[in-house]
């Protein structure tokens, strides 16, 4: 039988220099990946320290109707889960970095969550699983 997985998720951006800031300084990501394509295209792959899951690819927004994607590519849902092993460790640093979260920690069937916003206004949950 064939194993698949999700490799990748394109992430709409103005610009790449912000947003791999925002996510390998505020939130601690690694940059794994960054390849000039040329005529100001990069290939630019992050992805949580020790992650396991999906990799973010930032893809700066080309036009008008990428450009208005950008923060709100699921139309105000949470977009996005990050799971922590260390959920207090985690929403300190943040807070520390500057990450604006939405609410305060609570404590869900599935585990201890708060959502928080990326630079662009993308929801995101901090998660640690039950």
């Amino acid at each position: 039988m064939t194993q698949n997985s999700m490799m990748l998720v394109t992430l709409v951006v103005d610009q790449y220099d912000r947003a791999k800031a925002f996510y390998c300084n505020s939130l601690g990501f690694d940059c794994l990946e960054e390849v000039d394509l040329g005529e100001g295209k990069r290939w630019l792959v992050v992805d949580p320290s020790g992650g396991h899951g999906a990799r973010l690819l930032l893809a700066k927004a080309e036009g008008e109707v990428q450009a208005a994607a950008i923060g709100n590519q699921t139309g105000g849902r949470v977009a996005f889960f990050l799971q922590t092993d260390d959920f207090e460790r985690d929403h300190r640093a943040f807070i520390a970095a500057g990450v604006t979260f939405l609410e305060t920690p609570r404590h869900a069937p599935y585990g201890t969550v708060a959502v928080f916003e990326d630079l662009y206004g993308n929801r995101w949950d901090l998660l640690q699983p039950a």
